[in-house]
């Protein structure tokens, strides 16, 4: 294999998960949203 190719897909591979990365940061995190439960469980 004279033409690199494991070193060219990990060069890809790591362009890849740097653009995830990326990516992922920009997303709204989580809340975690509490139910409330009415007082008169009959409801």
């Amino acid at each position: 294999m004279a033409d690199n190719f494991l070193e060219r897909h990990y060069e890809d591979y790591e362009a890849r998960k740097a653009a995830y990365l990326r990516k992922k940061k920009h997303l709204p995190k989580k809340t975690l949203r509490l139910l409330e439960r009415p007082e008169d469980e009959a409801l």
